[in-house]
């Protein structure tokens, strides 16, 4: 065991966990984030998405001592904690009906937001090529290639910041 600090979500934690434990297992089992789900354990499905320093990247295959020091981001951290309020990119799922079951969305959610990030107004190929590591055996996709789109209407990269005293 060894003690770990890992940037999650922009707090800081300390824990102590093998190095070579996977990072959905610590983000589930050591830090009680259950939003990232943990189901192939090989890469392949993309229900355990993060954002690891802007990219999306499954969690699964990141070792916790190979993040260490790393921007580590969970679908828990698109609600703004002051509001309450969804992200933008959970509103566009919601109204677009882009999920069943709802075990692949936080996977979808994160690799939606880290196109986003990088390009605000993606084509269907680009969202495809997006979202191509990522199974959902519900849907059929044709919702989720549409909440995408909606959530790039919706989507502001440089959100307003309110000026002090506002």
């Amino acid at each position: 065991m060894t003690e770990l600090t890992l940037t999650v979500n922009g707090e800081e934690h300390t824990v102590d966990v093998d190095p070579a434990k996977p990072l959905a297992d610590v983000l589930r089992d050591d830090m009680g984030l259950k939003g990232t789900k943990q189901s192939c354990s090989t890469g392949i499905c993309g229900a355990c998405t993060v954002r690891i320093d802007g990219e999306a990247r499954k969690s699964c295959l990141h070792m916790a001592g190979a993040v260490e020091g790393a921007d580590i981001r969970t679908v828990e951290d698109l609600v703004d904690a002051k509001t309450k309020e969804l992200h933008p990119v959970q509103e566009a799922f919601l109204e677009e009906f882009s999920f069943q079951c709802g075990f692949c969305t936080p996977g979808f959610l994160n690799s939606t937001l880290s196109l986003l990030e990088k390009n605000p107004d993606p084509t269907e190929e680009e969202i495809k090529d997006a979202l191509h590591g990522n199974i959902c055996r519900c849907t059929g996709y044709v919702a989720i290639l549409e909440g995408v789109k909606a959530a790039a209407d919706k989507y502001d990269p440089e959100p307003e910041v309110e000026a002090a005293g506002d």
